[in-house]
């Protein structure tokens, strides 16, 4: 079935509602107007106004009540229109909802769901654009997941409802329009923290996550290099022994972040490969991410903060040409960021 990622997102939820009666859906214009990004279309015809929640703009509110809904027995859904509105209510998800299990001894658990829309390349802006994913990812407790399309976003999601502990799924927004033949039904579901061979080769390992999947695989496309791409989909807990095998093959690694430079996700990938696989490589590890700025606003300068197939295909050719890590494009350019 070819489904919109926005609609296999609605879709993985209704059938969890519809599996288990304990499934709710909690947010801020989520019911009547069906999501600001229509990504709960139908839910509230189907399921009324008892599961399917229109909450008040107070994010520190209603997460909080969704944390004792689920720990009292619900599983509560929880949308957060833009992940920066998470900052007003991260002591119910870090403080809260990720030590409930270990600060009761196992006797209670938050089976919660947050989701939240993430990234750039839709015009939003500084405030609006951001991913975010560093202010959960060093947190115990928490799993935290980014679909790269319609089928992950199917698949991830119905998994992170079943999980028994907290789940953040971050979702690159500017992928919600785009379709993607999609898996539904219990065969359609991802295990989390399991990785996805996108395509596979010999010259260097390219991981990435949500939407910059494309940007991996548009860059391998009429190269003179062949790669394993690897969609990461889960980065608590990332699948280390999917990226270690992969690196043990090819001798190189190349990681593309839609977060900046410093203190991306790709800093703890990184980090382990150096350590356990430093025997097998034969370049250095290189991370192309976006500067070290806050996420402009006009269109010419937002595509040129985001890492691009051009940049991340020429970066790839003087690794394997040279051996060495190429300077990123604000440096070469001479920008400081």
């Amino acid at each position: 079935m070819k489904l919109r990622m926005r609609q296999a997102i609605a879709r993985a939820i209704a059938d969890e509602m519809r599996a288990d009666p304990t499934v709710i859906v909690m947010g801020e214009d989520i019911a009547v107007a069906e999501g600001p990004f229509k990504t709960s279309e139908g839910l509230l015809e189907e399921f009324g106004p008892l599961r399917v929640r229109d909450t008040p703009i107070s994010e520190m509110g209603f997460l909080g009540a969704a944390v004792g809904a689920a720990a009292t027995g619900l599983k509560p859904v929880v949308e957060i229109m833009f992940v920066e509105f998470l900052g007003v209510a991260l002591d119910m998800v870090v403080t809260e909802a990720a030590k409930l299990r270990y600060l009761s001894g196992g006797s209670y658990t938050a089976p919660l769901v947050v989701r939240a829309s993430v990234g750039a390349g839709l015009g939003f802006g500084a405030q609006h654009s951001q991913t975010l994913e560093t202010w959960m990812y060093a947190c115990p407790g928490l799993k935290v997941v980014v679909p790269s399309g319609a089928g992950s976003a199917y698949g991830l999601m119905r998994s992170a409802i079943r999980d028994e502990d907290p789940v953040i799924v971050l979702e690159p927004r500017v992928l919600y329009a785009e379709r993607e033949e999609t898996v539904i039904g219990e065969e359609g579901i991802i295990p989390l923290g399991v990785a996805h061979l996108v395509q596979s080769g010999s010259d260097v390992t390219i991981v990435a996550l949500g939407q910059t999947v494309g940007t991996a695989v548009a860059a391998a496309k009429a190269a003179q290099w062949s790669a394993d791409i690897i969609d990461l989909r889960t980065v608590v807990p990332w699948d280390r022994d999917r990226v270690c095998e992969s690196v043990e093959r090819t001798g190189r690694l190349v990681l593309v972040e839609e977060s900046p430079y410093s203190g991306g996700w790709g800093t703890d990938i990184a980090a382990h490969v150096a350590g356990e696989c430093f025997h097998a490589l034969r370049a250095p590890v290189v991370r192309f991410t976006c500067p070290d700025v806050p996420v402009p606003y006009p269109a010419h300068l937002e595509q040129r903060y985001l890492p691009s197939a051009v940049d991340v295909r020429a970066g790839i050719d003087e690794l394997i040409a040279s051996g060495r890590r190429p300077r990123p494009w604000w440096e070469k350019e001479g920008y400081t960021s």
